[in-house]
């Protein structure tokens, strides 16, 4: 069972939307850490900022949170990047030690500093990730490692900085740990108890139409184009 110990935040990040490595996008991935207490709303963190509103932010997105303990995995398999070197490589708005995504599970609601969360979904990684670190299959390695992170929805807005306690408030779906929505998502795509099981989850509405869409045609999507890119072949 994934574990119920508090942590400690060891950075808040927020990141303006600016123009990207390809024509016409636009991103705010270049996260930087925030001294001193930041606001958490329904929408995320003051001050933070999407690229592309149809994939990012939103409520169900409103936070990302990726753990700094994988870092020096990373760092171990494409060497000293200087991205790695300070919390930020990969968008995040919380960096912590101490917790995976081993130890979460889906709808987990987490005390994060004053305000209230929830785990809504896990991160599905995109060529951002890719064009960030220079690297043409970072977000597959990243995907296929199962070192994506995850997001919450914002239930109660507060105020969190550095070095508060991020603790376990409730965790109402104890046998769903991401790395078994990972697991579903990625390798044991048509298995159809597991499809059947996660659709009685409280599933954000892609999940949900992209599970039922599995079931109902026994194939699985296309994931060229999040991947690659715009014009990526199927």
């Amino acid at each position: 069972m994934a574990s119920r110990a508090p942590c400690r935040i060891d950075a808040v990040l927020v990141g303006r939307a600016v123009d990207y490595t390809r024509p016409g996008s636009r991103s705010a991935i270049d996260k930087h850490p925030l001294a001193g207490p930041v606001g958490v709303g329904l929408e995320g963190l003051a001050g933070d900022e999407q690229g592309d509103r149809r994939v990012h932010g939103g409520p169900d997105k409103a936070i990302h949170h990726y753990p700094r303990d994988h870092y020096a995995t990373w760092q171990g398999e494409v060497g000293a990047h200087p991205l790695l070197m300070a919390p930020g490589a990969f968008g995040e708005n919380i960096s912590t030690t101490g917790i995976t995504e081993a130890d979460v599970c889906l709808g987990d609601r987490l005390r994060l500093g004053t305000a209230l969360v929830e785990v809504s979904q896990a991160r599905q990684p995109c060529w951002k990730l890719s064009d960030r670190f220079g690297i043409a299959d970072m977000a597959r390695r990243v995907q296929d490692t199962g070192r994506c992170g995850w997001y919450y929805r914002v239930l109660e807005p507060g105020i969190v900085q550095a070095s508060d306690v991020l603790a376990l408030v409730e965790r109402p779906h104890v046998d769903w740990a991401l790395p078994r929505l990972s697991e579903l998502l990625y390798r044991r795509t048509l298995d159809r108890d597991e499809l059947r099981g996660a659709l009685a989850l409280p599933l954000v509405p892609s999940w949900r139409r992209l599970f039922e869409r599995r079931l109902e045609q026994g194939d699985t999507e296309s994931w060229e184009s999040r991947l690659h890119g715009p014009g990526a072949s199927p």
